[in-house]
């Protein structure tokens, strides 16, 4: 499982210090870099090339965000402790350097990180399906469903956390950067290019979006010990997350869903419970809602089972072409 990382550091200022910074920016930029964005937002790319953007949010309060993609900084797609470490320091010097050490790495807060997987789903109808299916999970413990304006909503699966500053998404990757491009009137090469290489990818995100919950997965207590932490436990936050709302197990027509279960399952009472739950589902539009409406006190040997005999229940509407859809953790 290779995930790319992206984290968003802030540094709120006095107006004499934020203008100075600005000013200089402005200066050294000689508009080659730094565009003014609206609402009173400057955005600087001169360290695009080194992964980082800054960008000098001249509001009330006087703020200077950045956000950094360390992948452009790492020197390997599965980091052990020393390539993060080197990586980290890296960007200690870019931002020492750009600021003149008047403000380092340490000085900003980490605010934001966000993780993303591709899952390679090989066609563009199997990511329609999943997404389909996906869908019907609806209310998760803890989250609620979320629009995103950028696709159409059919398109993704997102889920907002109701207070743990969580948010989970799951989208049509190609047909995101093809309205994208569209929009910024592309050639139809760029287009078909683009199409080509991502076809049949479900981009998978989970955004930690307060200092908060991101504090709360390492016990670092400045910026670089954080993402440092973060990185080198940034598979496993994934997963715990993902777990959280997609259910283990392949999904299938509720007719064979409940076949293997009465194959599979000996525990009448529990066998019993299981099929209910089957179909709870589409009838309250969410596995959360159905798991309420079930009324049993041990939802978690129900949920036990389905994983052990490796079925969702969440079940493929009867229209859709698909008979099944393996099992999404076969793809992590």
């Amino acid at each position: 499982m290779q995930l790319k990382y992206l984290f968003q550091l802030t540094r709120t200022l006095d107006s004499e210090n934020f203008y100075e910074l600005l000013n200089r920016a402005k200066a050294k930029s000689k508009g080659e870099y730094l565009l003014h964005s609206g609402d009173d937002k400057y955005v600087d790319d001169a360290l695009a090339s080194k992964g980082i953007t800054i960008a000098y949010h001249d509001y009330s309060k006087k703020k200077i965000k950045l956000t950094v993609d360390p992948n452009w900084i790492l020197d390997d797609d599965e980091p052990d402790h020393d390539t993060i470490a080197k990586s980290v320091r890296k960007l200690e010097t870019y931002i020492g350097d750009y600021f003149k050490s008047k403000y380092e790495l340490n000085d900003f807060k980490l605010s934001k990180m966000r993780l993303i997987m591709d899952i390679d789903a090989h066609k563009r109808r199997n990511v329609a399906a999943y997404l389909k299916v996906l869908k019907k999970i609806g209310k998760v413990k803890g989250f609620s469903p979320s629009c995103d304006s950028r696709l159409d909503k059919d398109m993704y699966f997102c889920l907002e956390g109701n207070s743990n500053g969580i948010e989970f998404m799951i989208y049509d990757l190609e047909k995101l950067a093809k309205d994208q491009l569209l929009e910024a009137d592309a050639k139809p090469k760029k287009l078909k290019s683009i199409a080509e290489k991502m076809e049949g990818i479900l981009r998978t995100e989970v955004w930690l979006k307060v200092p908060k919950i991101t504090r709360g997965f390492t016990i670092g207590t400045v910026a670089s010990e954080q993402i440092t932490g973060l990185l080198e436990n940034s598979k496993k936050i994934f997963l715990e997350i993902f777990m959280r709302i997609i259910p283990f197990g392949d999904f299938y027509k509720k007719s064979k869903a409940v076949e293997i279960i009465a194959r599979e399952v000996t525990d009448r009472r529990l066998r019993r419970k299981m099929l209910r739950l089957l179909a709870l589902v589409p009838e309250r539009k969410s596995l959360l809602l159905a798991q309420k409406a079930l009324g049993c006190r041990r939802i978690d040997d129900v949920m036990e089972m389905f994983f052990s005999i490796e079925v969702s229940p969440v079940t493929i509407s009867k229209r859709h072409d698909f008979d099944k859809l393996v099992n999404l953790y076969k793809y992590l």
